[in-house]
């Protein structure tokens, strides 16, 4: 069983910069793709970033050039580097592990609130 725990999120200006955590129990980065969902009140659950076991990563449009997505594999980490933060990123964050190859395996993290607000 591999447990998430996220960090990081909180109020911020609208323009400014967070940095979310997502640590893994386990050294799992090296077979898991790690990624980066949000949901905002009343929307379903949306991909925001994430990066395979070999390092591609893909963005989801509205984040593209202002959210990276990274890992440190020394520290069973994932990080969400979002810049330039608007009204509409405010949604909780979850962290997501994804194991393609058998046996399947897909773990979440609990979350953490995303506030972007003057």
């Amino acid at each position: 069983q591999v447990q998430l725990v996220e960090s990081g999120g909180g109020l911020v200006q609208p323009g400014g910069s967070l940095r979310l955590s997502c640590a893994a129990s386990g050294s799992i980065l090296s077979i898991y793709t790690m990624g980066w969902y949000r949901q905002a009140p009343g929307k379903q659950r949306e991909l925001v970033a994430r990066i395979t076991s070999g390092g591609s990563t893909d963005y989801a449009d509205s984040v593209k050039g202002r959210f990276t997505i990274s890992r440190d594999n020394t520290k069973n980490t994932v990080y969400l580097q979002m810049n330039s933060l608007k009204p509409e990123d405010t949604a909780v964050y979850y962290c997501n592990a994804d194991k393609a190859i058998l046996p399947r395996r897909n773990y979440w993290g609990q979350g953490t609130q995303v506030t972007v607000s003057s």
